[in-house]
């Protein structure tokens, strides 16, 4: 027999083995938030049983570890992330399909935007983590500094669940999909303690200076790509309309001659594919670290 909400989360997640970690924290939280918020109004509304006994119907009514487990991996069967990467059938997943084939594949795109808009992500999260750290610092002298830390660690917390679905929605990585769950009966100094004693705090705040590097580095490189290969196939097709030099020496103009233009267009699509997969590559990368960083194990 079940005596405890922890023991209920402790066989919860021994029956969720093997599942996605993202998919473990969901779980849990959804569980934890049931059963202790069942417990409070039981006993706001002044129960006569005690705590085991409340919880064992709470429990018969909810569902057993195992029960709750099974309807949770059903429910992660039939719901996945976007543009989560497909393994085609034996026989169609060549080198050649998946090289060439890019074009086709949503997460390729997908990853590409993620690339682009890190950037933005990365100066935001990093200009945040470093005032919330810098003004954390100077404050600890002040009494005021323990509220302010407390709200800017709980808005690290938000931030890393906002980038998670973000990870989600352009990585097909499964992150999570809602908030760890805080007991409302904890004091505000037990919270606090939780925050900044939790691993997780501390990994989401790494990750978000991490992405200021990460970001420039993605953006930079798949920018000059993209214009790169625009530029070589472009051109040669624009020269058919608008002849114009692509260079020029002294009184001397050099243009572009068919076969050169079509050997550059080919050069750019080829590009454009190498572009698409290395996107699609760094991606599944990107989501890897926001997954070992961003969910707690």
């Amino acid at each position: 027999m079940i005596t405890s909400v922890d023991e209920y989360l402790y066989q919860l997640k021994k029956n969720l083995e093997g599942c996605d970690s993202a998919t473990v924290q969901d779980a849990l939280s959804d569980a934890e938030e049931y059963l202790r918020n069942s417990l409070e109004t039981i006993r706001q509304s002044g129960g006569g049983s005690n705590e085991t006994d409340a919880l064992a119907g709470i429990i018969e009514e909810f569902g057993s570890p195992e029960e709750f487990a099974a309807d949770y991996r059903k429910i992660e069967a039939r719901v996945h992330p976007a543009y989560v990467p497909k393994v085609s059938s034996s026989g169609k997943n060549s080198f050649f399909n998946r090289f060439f084939g890019v074009f086709a594949d949503p997460s390729a795109w997908s990853s590409l935007v993620y690339m682009l808009v890190s950037l933005i992500t990365g100066i935001l999260y990093f200009t945040w983590a470093m005032t919330g750290l810098s003004l954390s610092a100077g404050l600890l002298v002040l009494i005021i500094s323990l509220p302010f830390i407390g709200l800017f660690l709980l808005s690290i917390q938000g931030i890393g669940l906002v980038e998670g679905r973000i990870v989600e929605a352009l990585l097909g990585v499964r992150m999570p999909r809602r908030p760890v769950f805080v007991d409302a009966n904890l004091g505000w100094w037990a919270r606090f303690k939780m925050l900044v004693s939790s691993r997780h705090t501390w990994l989401t705040i790494l990750y978000m200076i991490l992405m200021l590097p990460l970001g420039l580095i993605y953006f930079s490189l798949f920018i000059i790509l993209i214009a790169l290969s625009l530029g070589l196939i472009a051109a040669p097709l624009a020269q058919l309309f608008i002849p114009f030099p692509i260079m020029t020496i002294g009184y001397s103009q050099y243009y572009v001659d068919p076969v050169l233009g079509l050997v550059s267009s080919l050069i750019g699509i080829l590009i454009a594919i190498g572009t698409l997969n290395l996107a699609r590559i760094i991606g599944r990368w990107h989501g890897g670290l926001a997954k070992t960083m961003l969910v707690i194990e």
